[in-house]
C-alpha cells in the first residue's frame, strides 16, 4: 500500500470472517475452463492474502504459503505452510521447490524481491508483485492524472543498500517498491505482473482509513465533512483487487498496472452519500471549506481519512487495469460490508490513528456555523 501521508458503492457480500470469506458468486472463471496450478504466495495470512488464497482455492488450485508463522498461524490449517524469514535470507524451505506462479504480497526490499525471483526464475510461469502508487514520486504532492507511464520516485544506491527490513524501508517507501518492481523484472523478464494498488480497502482492513467514514457517519449526528464535494477519491475492495489478481495469474497477464478503484469517477460527496444510506440512524453532513479545515489544522488523510486538499489530489488511471479484466463491486457492496465487519468482528476499540476526534469535531462544527451565521450578518 502507499504510505499514509501519499495516497489517496450498491450488492450482498458473504458475512466477512477473519479472513475475509470469498463473496457467493464472484467466482471469476469455471474451475473447468483454467488448468489447476500450484501457487505460491509469499505472506497470505494478513489482509490482502487471505482473500486471493480463498478465491484460488475457489477456483481448484492449490496454494503453498511461505511466511515467518507468525501473523495469523492458525489461519488456513489445510494448506502447506513453508516457514522462513525474508529479512534473515532464510529461503530454505524454498529450495528445490517448483510453483506454476508466485505471489509476493510482502516485498518491500529490493534484495528480498530479487533473491525470490531469481529463485524461481527457471520453473515459474508467472510472479505477481504488490507495488503501490506510491512509486509515483509527485503522487499526493500537486494534483494531476497519472498513468503507468509516470515518472517512478527516485532512491540512491547508496541508502538502497543500508535496507535490510521492511521497517528500514519505510522513509523510501515508494521508490524502493519501484525498485522491487525492476528487481522482479529483471529476474523474470516477461513473466511478471506489478501491481500497483492505491488505498486497499475493506472487510478486515487494519488502517482503518476507509473504515472511519461508515462507522462514523453510522454513530449519527452531525458528521464534518471535507471541503470540495466534487473532489475524487479513490480506493479498491481488496477482494476485487484478489480476484483480480488470479486473474492476471491464470490469464498470464503481465506488465505494470495502476489498480485502484472505481470504474467511473466517485466523489467525495458520492461516497459519503452512499455511507449515509448504508445506515438507519439519523445524520447530517456539513461540509466545511478547505480554507477552513487549513486555518484549523486538520490534518488530510489521515486526520480527515480520504481527504486530499485541491493542490495535491493526484487521480491514478486504471483504465489499463480495466481493460486487462479488473472488475469492481458496488461501492456501496464494501460501505456496507466493511461497517458490518466493523460492528461484529473489528469491535468498538479506538481509531488511534484515524479520524476526528469526537470533541474537536464538535468544537469545529460549531465554529464553522458561527463563522458562517456571522459572514450571513455582514
Amino acid at each position: 500500500m502507499a504510505t499514509s501521508t501519499r495516497r489517496s458503492f450498491l450488492g450482498v457480500a458473504a458475512a466477512a470472517s477473519a479472513g475475509l470469506a470469498l463473496p457467493r458468486g464472484r467466482q471469476i472463471v469455471s474451475p473447468a475452463r483454467i488448468a489447476p496450478m500450484h501457487i505460491l504466495v509469499l505472506g497470505g495470512t494478513a489482509f490482502l492474502g487471505p482473500p486471493f488464497v480463498r478465491a484460488a482455492l475457489a477456483n481448484g488450485h492449490k496454494v503453498t504459503l511461505f511466511n515467518r508463522g507468525k501473523t495469523n498461524p492458525g489461519m488456513f490449517p489445510d494448506l502447506e505452510k513453508l516457514v522462513g524469514d525474508r529479512e534473515k535470507g532464510d529461503l530454505k524451505s524454498l529450495a528445490g521447490r517448483r510453483f506454476d506462479a508466485v505471489v509476493d504480497t510482502s516485498g518491500y526490499v529490493p534484495a528480498h524481491v530479487e533473491a525470490t525471483a531469481k529463485l524461481f526464475a527457471d520453473t515459474c510461469k508467472h510472479y505477481t508483485f504488490i507495488s503501490s502508487i506510491s512509486v509515483y514520486g509527485a503522487f499526493g504532492e500537486r494534483a494531476e492524472v497519472i498513468d503507468e507511464n509516470g515518472d517512478t520516485g527516485k532512491v540512491s544506491d547508496e541508502d538502497t543498500a543500508k535496507v535490510s527490513t521492511i521497517r528500514q524501508s519505510m522513509p523510501f517507501y515508494g521508490p524502493l517498491k519501484a525498485r522491487c518492481e525492476a528487481a522482479a523484472e529483471a529476474a523474470m523478464p516477461g513473466k511478471v505482473a506489478n501491481i500497483r494498488p492505491g488505498l486497499i480497502v475493506g472487510p478486515g482492513d487494519p488502517t482503518d482509513r476507509f473504515t472511519w467514514w461508515p462507522v462514523r457517519i453510522d454513530r449519527g449526528g452531525e458528521v464534518l465533512c471535507p471541503g470540495d464535494r466534487d473532489g475524487l477519491v479513490q480506493a479498491i475492495d481488496v477482494r476485487d483487487l484478489a480476484e483480480w489478481m488470479l486473474h492476471c495469474i491464470e490469464n498470464q497477464v503481465v506488465g505494470v498496472y495502476n489498480a485502484t478503484g472505481w470504474a467511473g469517477p466517485v466523489t467525495m460527496h458520492e461516497f459519503l452519500g452512499a455511507c449515509k444510506a448504508a445506515t438507519s440512524n439519523p445524520v447530517t453532513l456539513t461540509w466545511a471549506s478547505e480554507e477552513f479545515l487549513h486555518a484549523n489544522a486538520v490534518g488530510a488523510w489521515m486526520e480527515m481519512p480520504m481527504w486530499l486538499p485541491r493542490e495535491g489530489r493526484s487521480i491514478a488511471k486504471v483504465d489499463k487495469a480495466i481493460a486487462a479484466g479488473l472488475k469492481f463491486r458496488p461501492v456501496a457492496d464494501t460501505i456496507r460490508d466493511t461497517l458490518h465487519w466493523a460492528k461484529t468482528e473489528r469491535g468498538e476499540r479506538p481509531f488511534a490513528r484515524t479520524g476526528v476526534k469526537a470533541e474537536k469535531e464538535q468544537a469545529l462544527l460549531a465554529k464553522w456555523h458561527a463563522e458562517q451565521k456571522g459572514g450571513e450578518k455582514k
